[in-house]
């Protein structure tokens, strides 16, 4: 027996609904849950001038991977202070390099020239480096040593001008 009218629209209703939650669904799938010791994510993001950035490219450093958004007010709170680190290590071989989950490319950049943000940063609106690192919550933080293994990570907001984090990064440079 033919399907009538109403039950092929239920059905195609049904399945487009499906196809959409999957399609929104199944990029947090693949969310993991790095923890210290394990070997950092690889990611590759573009910059807003077109440039590549991949965790890769700064092995051999140490790296303070920060994630962070605009919008969340303990990320924007914690900026300065990864500023002044930055400042202060960037010539030992400490990298800060920030991953903004924005959407908004204006408010962005906007953004990063109020706050005078000197350290690299990228905007990844699809959240595809948090994502592979478990990150649901902002700001959250890995340092990364120079072979690719995190050493420590950090939930929430922190001051980096602290002197015991001041320390402890300058003991691993």
């Amino acid at each position: 027996m033919p399907w009538s009218k109403k039950e092929l629209v239920y059905w195609a209703l049904l399945i487009g609904l499906t196809t959409t939650l999957l399609a929104r669904i199944v990029p947090y799938l693949e969310i993991h849950d790095v923890q210290v010791g394990d070997r950092a994510p690889e990611f590759d993001l573009t910059a807003e001038d077109g440039s590549g950035i991949r965790l890769q490219d700064y092995r051999g450093k140490l790296v303070l991977l920060n994630f962070w958004a605009t919008w969340c007010p303990p990320c924007v709170d914690e900026m300065p202070s990864l500023n002044r680190i930055y400042e202060h290590l960037r010539e030992q071989g400490l990298v800060v390099l920030g991953v903004s989950v924005d959407e908004d490319a204006a408010i962005y950049r906007d953004f990063l020239h109020s706050a005078r943000v000197r350290f690299p940063t990228v905007r990844d609106p699809g959240r595809t480096a948090p994502t592979r690192y478990g990150t649901l919550k902002y700001p959250e933080t890995y340092l990364i040593d120079r072979e690719g293994y995190v050493l420590r990570k950090y939930v929430g907001a922190e001051n980096w001008t602290r002197p015991e984090i001041i320390n402890y990064l300058s003991s691993l440079l």
